[in-house]
């Protein structure tokens, strides 16, 4: 019997409102809603237990970007919530996990600052999510614009037995594509480390989903965006999937 998977579905927030990009592209971006908070409500409708938020402008500038828009949606829903985006120092991961953000993605910084991302997750365990994202097998910083000769397992390696909650890989290539995820490179890094791993990328079908279940017993959870607003994966669908047992 495949396993339990956690389904994240995913808030991109782009100047305040709510999109999807195209291969990380920012300059191919789709407005799926206005109102971010709405979005976030219809996921709890959907019977969703968890939305993973990424501030697009801020994993650009290094900062946070999207504020208002974030904490309006961990302050209005039931939603237990991950962000990522521009969150590079102590402060930051302090403020976040303050207003209630469940937890909080390192992906530049777990290049750049890996001590800084070892002292986060010695100060905060179980709520530093370290974010892998890599296109042809290198991973890739500064809102995937930047290349950094690693490979995910490299970087996944430095994190072993540090108190690290899970892993995003996301598979750039394939992101916003609806390609069908790349179920062999994410088993293969889930294989590589103990750290749980959370798939990112490409997911087009509920086959998706039924593939990851049964690939690899270290795959946590996946994150789902565009096939979920373009109406092509049905939530309950999805989460009969990643549940079967129910």
């Amino acid at each position: 019997m495949n396993r339990a998977l956690t389904l994240y579905p995913a808030i991109d927030l782009k100047s305040g409102v709510c999109v999807r990009l195209l291969y990380g592209r920012m300059d191919q971006a789709t407005v799926y809603n206005k109102d971010p908070v709405s979005q976030a409500e219809i996921f709890v409708e959907n019977g969703f237990s968890w939305v993973h938020i990424v501030d697009l402008d801020g994993a650009f500038s290094g900062k946070s970007e999207n504020r208002p828009m974030a904490e309006a949606i961990i302050a209005n829903t039931v939603l237990k919530a991950q962000l990522g985006g521009g969150i590079r120092d102590m402060a930051s991961v302090e403020l976040w996990l303050d207003l209630g953000m469940s937890r909080i993605i390192l992906g530049t910084a777990a290049v750049r600052d890996v001590e800084f991302v070892k002292s986060a997750c010695r100060a905060f365990p179980g709520q530093v999510v370290v974010g892998i994202d890599a296109r042809d097998g290198r991973v890739k910083t500064d809102g995937w614009d930047g290349d950094t000769g690693h490979t995910p397992q490299e970087i996944a390696k430095r994190y072993e037995d540090e108190g690290v909650a899970e892993i995003i890989y996301t598979d750039i290539g394939r992101d916003g594509a609806l390609a069908g995820v790349n179920v062999e490179a994410t088993a293969a890094l889930a294989d590589a480390v103990a750290i749980p791993v959370i798939a990112s990328g490409g997911v087009a079908s509920v086959k998706d989903i039924e593939l990851l279940a049964s690939a690899h017993d270290n795959i946590e959870g996946v994150i789902i965006g565009r096939a979920l607003y373009d109406g092509r994966i049905d939530p309950a669908a999805a989460l009969k999937a990643a549940n079967p047992a129910k």
